[in-house]
């Protein structure tokens, strides 16, 4: 077995290193989001629609169980639910992306 360590590989370890080193800097520079934060921003979305939806669904499935009417308040509340919660979603994406206009 050899002992003696193999200084060989040396310049292309440094090389790579740098090349690391600058990948590092430029993303840092950049501002570049991680895929968790990109995953954690799907999950923000999802959610910030589906909440708004549901208490809406149900406050219309309880006006409609609780006062007859010719509309149906449960559609006309899950329409109003998903608008709300889809701009809800695009006020957080617009934040979180660093964008004003």
């Amino acid at each position: 077995m050899n002992t003696k360590k193999d200084h060989t590989n040396e310049p292309f370890r440094s090389k790579i290193k740098r090349k690391q080193n600058r990948k590092e800097k430029y993303r840092s520079e950049r501002g570049e989001k991680s895929l968790w934060f990109g995953l954690g921003m799907f999950g923000l979305v999802g959610w910030s629609v589906a909440i708004p939806t549901f208490i809406f669904l149900a406050i219309g499935i309880w006006l409609d169980a609780t006062f007859q009417g010719k509309i149906s308040w449960t559609l006309t509340l899950l329409f109003i639910g998903v608008v709300l919660g889809c701009l809800n979603a695009w006020f957080w994406i617009k934040k979180e992306s660093g964008h004003d206009g």
